[in-house]
């Protein structure tokens, strides 16, 4: 106001200044007196692994770009950037090339399962020995055959005479040819082993013995062959017995649907004999033309691709695994990663247990110097450093307990969705342990088809070796039997400790019997079924009726006079009466008597008085029948083929 213009001044507003707002009166809001919106609590979106992506599968390779997994993962281009840099992968762009390994890490991150695929481009291919898997029923003389080929003598150390497990070996050939054998048991329970021999094989011997033809195993094998796209050689096996008929296999073959070459088709059948060795350089003979025919190469040079047939654990050498190379050549030294499991390689020793430095292409080894025990059908990578082997095994591992944990969570929504009829159920927990890893899963296959709708088999532990104190507590707090297959018995500390808590172990060394023993335990274990079965019958010969009795004991009462014609009657048991072959009533029973005297049983051909309660109207030629309720026992069912089942 002191540099204000005349006219300004001239103005008659009052004081300068500031001025105070005008008060006014406050007015209250109508709509405040209205509750507050209750809006709808909206949770934020989780991010869940769907079903879809967990049983995805994708292809990865060596030299694959960040783009190209983006696309086949379905994820976008930051989300797995974010992964890598987790995982300590430094990428400039998008279209950088990742190894294998680190692929494989971040598509197990997102959840997806991988199936590792390698390219041969531009390295050298060399000729290698063909895989020849020998598959078959059991007790048809495959390991026989082996022994004759190779001049050892195996199934003198198999208990009772039958294959258990997964062997590799090499046989040299007269000719000079190499061929690696893989023998499989042939027993119904071992069908994931049979699995597993035809997935690595290139050639698969279908033995057969003549004078016994196609068996459900035979049957078995012939398929695991056809959905492995694997060529068959038939060998008729037997055939120096005085039954052997190999013209009626060859029939019996071919209506399964074998094309043999004598019909016109392409499989070729050699009529041996085990016992005799006659007929094994025709089989070696078919074998060699058989694999000229595929023109077998593989890649010697680079990192190996193996494949576990079988793993076990030695107490002095650790865990050990039987592997076949695929391809490369597996040298001491490497760091590999076999399934969850990681370690390097301390020493390699070929099917005799020499030791080498290295494995070629189809040559089975065992693998020293893993820090656990890999599963059998595992496969072998050669990782570049101990920190990238880490890595990888603690990703799988995390992956393969997420998995572990999403069936069992799936198994629970299922059983309450179906759980409408609730059954008595009795849980049956077993700790399985056996030789090698193999035997371990075919026990534990073997014992969950004993599964039914009274006795739950729950498989709690498993593992290779013998059995120990720790499996004692375990099965302690858990109530469980030991089941150990094809392992030494237990030092006295152990058995006493287990007769102690009053726990049950049973070792076997053959896979029918171990089946038998646990059938019958299940069974004796099994709640059972109650069921009404007629216990008696009696025919009313007579009526008899008692007047005039006091208020204290009641009304008139009517007797029936009555003469058990079958099983005996008695008076703590629900009676049925029938008439002219129909159901009139069902009552308990009031009084029995014979010759004047209460009793509680009445046998067949004699007579006596009944008395059913809440029932009068008896006539003279009505029967009735004696009811009892009795639980029975499901039963242990053993087919010809091995298959076990409980028959509830």
């Amino acid at each position: 106001c002191f540099h204000s213009s005349p006219a300004l001044l001239a103005r008659g507003d009052g004081q300068f200044g500031l001025r105070t707002p005008k008060r006014e009166k406050y007015v209250r809001r109508e709509n405040r007196t209205q509750p507050p919106v209750e809006a709808p609590y909206v949770p934020p979106k989780v991010k869940t692994v769907t079903k879809s992506s967990v049983d995805k599968t994708i292809d990865i390779f060596e030299g694959m770009t960040i783009v190209e997994l983006a696309k086949r993962t379905g994820e976008s281009l930051s989300s797995l950037q974010d992964i890598l840099l987790n995982v300590g992968e430094k990428v400039e762009s998008e279209f950088d090339p990742l190894s294998i390994d680190i692929a494989e890490l971040v598509a197990m991150e997102l959840g997806v399962n991988v199936r590792r695929r390698h390219s041969d481009e531009g390295a050298k291919l060399l000729g290698r020995p063909p895989v020849v898997t020998v598959m078959g029923h059991v007790d048809h003389g495959k390991t026989s055959l082996l022994d004759a080929l190779r001049q050892t003598s195996l199934v003198e150390k198999e208990a009772g005479g039958i294959t258990q497990h997964l062997g590799a070996f090499v046989v040299s050939m007269p000719s000079g040819s190499a061929i690696t054998f893989l023998d499989t048991p042939g027993h119904a329970a071992f069908s994931a082993m049979r699995a597993r021999g035809a997935a690595v094989t290139d050639i698969v011997v279908l033995v057969v013995a003549a004078d016994d033809g196609v068996m459900p195993q035979t049957r078995e094998a012939m398929s695991h062959a056809t959905s492995a796209n694997v060529p068959v050689v038939v060998a008729v096996n037997k055939c120096d017995k005085p039954a052997a008929d190999p013209e009626r296999v060859k029939l019996q073959l071919a209506s399964e649907g074998l094309l043999l070459e004598e019909m016109g088709g392409d499989i070729q059948v050699v009529e041996v004999s085990a016992v005799k060795k006659t007929g094994l350089d025709r089989l070696e003979e078919a074998l060699l033309l058989q694999a000229e025919l595929m023109d077998l190469k593989a890649r010697i040079d680079g990192p190996a691709q193996a494949y576990v047939v079988e793993a076990r654990l030695d107490r002095g050498r650790g865990p050990l695994a039987t592997a076949i190379v695929k391809a490369g050549t597996l040298v001491c030294g490497q760091y590999v990663v076999v399934g969850s499991e990681w370690g390097r390689i301390r020493s390699l020793r070929d099917m005799v247990g020499k030791m080498t430095e290295r494995a070629t292409p189809a040559m089975p080894v065992e693998v020293e110097g893993l820090k656990g025990l890999p599963m059998a059908g595992d496969d072998i990578v050669v990782v570049d450093s101990e920190e990238r082997a880490r890595m990888l095994s603690t990703g799988r591992k995390r992956k393969s307990e997420k998995d572990r944990l999403r069936k069992i969570s799936e198994g629970r929504t299922e059983n309450e969705e179906s759980s409408e009829e609730v059954v008595e159920r009795v849980e049956m927990p077993i700790i399985v342990k056996a030789d090698v890893q193999g035997t371990v899963q075919a026990v534990t296959d073997a014992l969950k088809s004993l599964n039914s709708p009274q006795v739950f088999v729950n498989v709690v532990h498993v593992g290779v070796g013998p059995v120990s104190q720790s499996d004692i507590d375990l099965a302690q707090a858990c109530g469980a039997c030991i089941v150990g297959f094809n392992v030494k018995n237990p030092p006295s500390s152990v058995t006493q400790a287990a007769t102690r808590a009053s726990i049950q172990i049973k070792i076997h060394r053959v896979i029918y019997h171990l089946l038998e023993d646990i059938g019958s335990l299940i069974v004796h274990k099994a709640p059972g079924t109650a069921e009404t079965q007629v216990a008696g019958e009696a025919q009313v010969l007579s009526i008899f009726e008692l007047k005039g009795r006091s208020k204290s004991k009641g009304d008139d009462v009517k007797i029936a006079g009555c003469r058990v014609i079958d099983g005996q009657v008695t008076r703590s048991s629900t009676m049925r009466l029938l008439r002219s072959g129909e159901v009139v009533f069902e009552g308990s029973c009031a009084s029995l008597k014979r010759e004047k005297q209460d009793v509680e049983t009445v046998g067949k051909g004699n007579e006596c008085g009944l008395v059913i309660r809440d029932w009068v109207d008896f006539q003279v030629g009505d029967i009735i029948q004696c009811l009892e309720q009795v639980v029975r026992k499901p039963k242990f069912v053993s087919s010809e083929s091995g298959a076990v089942r409980i028959d509830c």
